[in-house]
């Protein structure tokens, strides 16, 4: 059924394409923990629908925490997150992680609320992390979501 979605890993001839689609929702670089990261080389899943990207999120493993880096869902209320995490999690098992985690900013309510219904919990917070990150990347802009303020980084992980 065209409805249906399917999730795989980004294949290397698509890698312009990630590039692209990086750069249009997250700039040239993610900034994490006080890290610049480029995620355009990290592993992918992509997540399609009638063979058309609606998705895709980027990830970094390590020994025994894998970090998401990004998600996007190019369509929403449809399960585009959902499947890209769930997959996201299977990869990270896959390789040996016994957590996954990610960061987000205070002002991200529907974030928080979409990992949080997905098993994730908030692990620590950050507070004034922000202004690392803008020092990094001066595009983050001062002002989020709901006219909140950004200013502090929230973890959330999820133990595999």
């Amino acid at each position: 059924m065209d409805s249906e979605l399917t999730v795989r890993a980004l294949e290397d001839g698509e890698r312009e394409w990630l590039a692209d689609v990086l750069r249009e929702a997250w700039g040239p670089v993610v900034i994490t923990r006080g890290r610049v990261v480029d995620p355009t080389g990290l592993p992918a899943v992509v997540c399609l629908r009638g063979g058309r990207p609606v998705g895709v999120a980027t990830y970094e493993p390590g020994t025994t925490d894998c970090e998401l880096i990004t998600i996007d869902a190019f369509r929403e209320h449809i399960g585009v997150g959902s499947a890209l995490l769930t997959a996201v999690e299977e990869a990270a098992r896959a390789g040996g992680c016994s957590r996954l985690w990610l960061i987000t900013t205070n002002d991200n309510l529907d974030a928080l609320r979409f990992y949080q219904r997905r098993g994730m919990r908030i692990a620590a917070v950050h507070p004034g992390a922000i202004d690392v990150s803008r020092a990094l990347k001066p595009s983050i802009p001062p002002t989020g979501h709901f006219g909140i303020d950004i200013r502090d980084e929230i973890e959330l992980e999820k133990p595999l």
